[in-house]
Protein backbone atom coordinates (compact mmCIF):
# COMPACT_ATOMS: atom_id res chain seq x y z
CA UNK A 1 0.00 0.00 0.00
CA UNK A 2 2.81 2.33 0.55
CA UNK A 3 3.79 4.71 -2.19
CA UNK A 4 6.57 6.12 -0.78
CA UNK A 5 10.17 6.39 -0.36
CA UNK A 6 12.40 4.13 2.09
CA UNK A 7 12.92 5.82 5.21
CA UNK A 8 16.76 6.92 5.83
CA UNK A 9 19.46 5.14 7.07
CA UNK A 10 18.60 2.44 9.65
CA UNK A 11 14.87 3.32 10.03
CA UNK A 12 14.20 1.74 6.82
CA UNK A 13 14.83 -1.70 8.85
CA UNK A 14 12.19 -0.43 11.53
CA UNK A 15 9.78 0.72 8.53
CA UNK A 16 10.61 -2.37 7.04
CA UNK A 17 9.84 -4.45 10.31
CA UNK A 18 6.73 -2.24 10.88
CA UNK A 19 4.95 -3.11 7.53
CA UNK A 20 5.37 -6.53 7.89
CA UNK A 21 1.56 -6.78 8.85
CA UNK A 22 -0.71 -5.70 6.21
CA UNK A 23 -3.61 -4.68 8.71
CA UNK A 24 -6.34 -4.27 5.87
CA UNK A 25 -5.56 -7.84 4.02
CA UNK A 26 -4.33 -9.87 7.71
CA UNK A 27 -1.50 -11.19 5.78
CA UNK A 28 1.46 -11.29 8.14
CA UNK A 29 5.01 -11.16 5.63
CA UNK A 30 6.59 -12.72 8.77
CA UNK A 31 5.11 -15.68 8.10
CA UNK A 32 7.22 -16.31 5.54
CA UNK A 33 10.69 -17.22 4.66
CA UNK A 34 11.41 -14.80 2.80
CA UNK A 35 10.26 -11.96 5.17
CA UNK A 36 12.12 -14.22 7.68
CA UNK A 37 14.98 -13.62 5.93
CA UNK A 38 15.21 -10.53 4.89
CA UNK A 39 15.31 -9.05 8.19
CA UNK A 40 17.53 -11.91 9.66
CA UNK A 41 15.08 -14.07 12.02
CA UNK A 42 14.90 -17.51 12.42
CA UNK A 43 11.20 -19.23 12.75
CA UNK A 44 11.56 -19.32 16.39
CA UNK A 45 12.37 -15.65 16.74
CA UNK A 46 8.97 -14.42 15.43
CA UNK A 47 7.03 -14.33 18.26
CA UNK A 48 9.51 -11.41 19.61
CA UNK A 49 9.87 -9.71 16.31
CA UNK A 50 5.92 -9.51 15.80
CA UNK A 51 6.25 -8.17 19.63
CA UNK A 52 8.67 -5.63 18.43
CA UNK A 53 6.80 -5.02 15.35
CA UNK A 54 3.45 -3.73 17.44
CA UNK A 55 5.70 -1.76 19.94
CA UNK A 56 6.97 0.08 17.20
CA UNK A 57 3.74 0.29 15.68
CA UNK A 58 2.52 2.06 18.81
CA UNK A 59 5.11 4.53 19.15
CA UNK A 60 5.01 5.30 15.61
CA UNK A 61 1.35 5.95 16.12
CA UNK A 62 2.64 8.39 18.86
CA UNK A 63 4.71 10.11 16.45
CA UNK A 64 1.83 11.27 14.09
CA UNK A 65 -0.01 12.29 17.47
CA UNK A 66 -2.40 9.17 17.97
CA UNK A 67 -3.04 6.89 20.84
CA UNK A 68 -2.18 3.53 20.22
CA UNK A 69 -5.05 1.12 19.52
CA UNK A 70 -4.12 -1.52 21.67
CA UNK A 71 -1.93 -2.47 24.53
CA UNK A 72 1.40 -3.50 23.50
CA UNK A 73 4.77 -4.18 25.50
CA UNK A 74 6.43 -0.74 25.63
CA UNK A 75 9.25 0.12 23.72
CA UNK A 76 11.71 0.96 25.91
CA UNK A 77 11.23 -2.16 27.51
CA UNK A 78 12.16 -4.23 24.38
CA UNK A 79 14.82 -1.54 23.82
CA UNK A 80 16.33 -2.13 27.14
CA UNK A 81 17.34 -5.59 26.56
CA UNK A 82 19.66 -4.67 23.38
CA UNK A 83 23.32 -4.63 23.84
CA UNK A 84 25.27 -1.64 22.29
CA UNK A 85 28.96 -0.63 21.76
CA UNK A 86 30.26 2.67 21.22
CA UNK A 87 33.29 2.41 19.15
CA UNK A 88 35.45 5.47 19.00
CA UNK A 89 38.17 5.81 16.06
CA UNK A 90 41.35 6.80 17.41
CA UNK A 91 42.37 8.44 14.10
CA UNK A 92 39.50 11.21 13.67
CA UNK A 93 37.48 10.73 17.34
CA UNK A 94 34.01 9.45 14.97
CA UNK A 95 31.82 7.27 17.19
CA UNK A 96 29.49 4.61 16.37
CA UNK A 97 27.09 3.12 18.18
CA UNK A 98 26.26 -1.21 16.70
CA UNK A 99 24.69 -3.65 18.29
CA UNK A 100 26.77 -6.22 20.07
CA UNK A 101 24.89 -9.01 18.57
CA UNK A 102 24.55 -7.93 15.04
CA UNK A 103 22.46 -10.75 14.56
CA UNK A 104 19.70 -9.76 16.95
CA UNK A 105 16.91 -7.54 15.58
CA UNK A 106 15.93 -6.06 18.68
CA UNK A 107 19.91 -4.44 19.07
CA UNK A 108 19.54 -3.58 15.22
CA UNK A 109 16.56 -1.76 15.70
CA UNK A 110 18.23 0.09 18.89
CA UNK A 111 20.78 0.82 17.35
CA UNK A 112 18.30 2.38 14.56
CA UNK A 113 16.74 4.10 16.81
CA UNK A 114 19.68 5.70 18.59
CA UNK A 115 21.02 6.41 14.86
CA UNK A 116 17.59 8.47 14.05
CA UNK A 117 17.64 10.22 17.51
CA UNK A 118 20.99 11.63 16.70
CA UNK A 119 20.44 12.64 13.43
CA UNK A 120 16.90 13.93 14.37
CA UNK A 121 14.82 11.50 11.86
CA UNK A 122 12.79 9.45 14.54
CA UNK A 123 9.63 11.58 15.18
CA UNK A 124 9.66 11.60 11.24
CA UNK A 125 8.96 8.13 11.08
CA UNK A 126 5.41 7.44 11.63
CA UNK A 127 2.02 5.12 11.06
CA UNK A 128 -0.50 6.21 9.11
CA UNK A 129 -3.58 7.78 10.46
CA UNK A 130 -5.96 5.28 8.75
CA UNK A 131 -7.42 2.80 11.38
CA UNK A 132 -7.19 -0.23 8.52
CA UNK A 133 -3.98 0.55 7.84
CA UNK A 134 -1.12 1.56 10.09
CA UNK A 135 1.45 1.42 7.67
CA UNK A 136 4.77 3.44 8.88
CA UNK A 137 6.58 6.20 6.43
CA UNK A 138 8.66 8.21 6.97
CA UNK A 139 7.02 12.24 6.70
CA UNK A 140 9.19 13.83 4.22
CA UNK A 141 6.51 16.75 4.18
CA UNK A 142 7.91 19.96 4.66
CA UNK A 143 6.41 20.86 8.40
CA UNK A 144 6.38 16.95 9.40
CA UNK A 145 2.67 16.66 9.80
CA UNK A 146 1.78 14.33 7.28
CA UNK A 147 -1.03 12.02 8.23
CA UNK A 148 -1.24 8.92 5.55
CA UNK A 149 1.22 6.70 4.35
CA UNK A 150 -0.29 7.33 0.83
CA UNK A 151 -2.32 10.87 -0.31
CA UNK A 152 -3.58 9.08 -3.34
CA UNK A 153 -4.64 5.95 -1.01
CA UNK A 154 -5.42 6.49 2.64
CA UNK A 155 -5.70 10.28 2.65
CA UNK A 156 -8.16 10.28 -0.39
CA UNK A 157 -10.19 7.85 1.31
CA UNK A 158 -10.04 9.96 4.41
CA UNK A 159 -11.33 12.60 2.25
CA UNK A 160 -13.93 11.19 0.34
CA UNK A 161 -15.26 9.78 4.14
CA UNK A 162 -15.09 13.04 5.15
CA UNK A 163 -17.34 15.05 2.30
CA UNK A 164 -19.56 11.88 2.30
CA UNK A 165 -20.67 12.53 5.91
CA UNK A 166 -21.27 16.34 5.63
Amino acid sequence: MNARSPAPGGLELVQSLVNTLDLESGADALDTPEARASLGLREDEVPDARELRESLRATLLAHAGHPPHREVTPLTDLLSRAPLRITVDAGDGSATLTPTDARSLVSRVAAAVAEALVTGTWARLKACEASDCHWAYYDRSPAGRGRWCSMQVCGARAKMRRYRGK
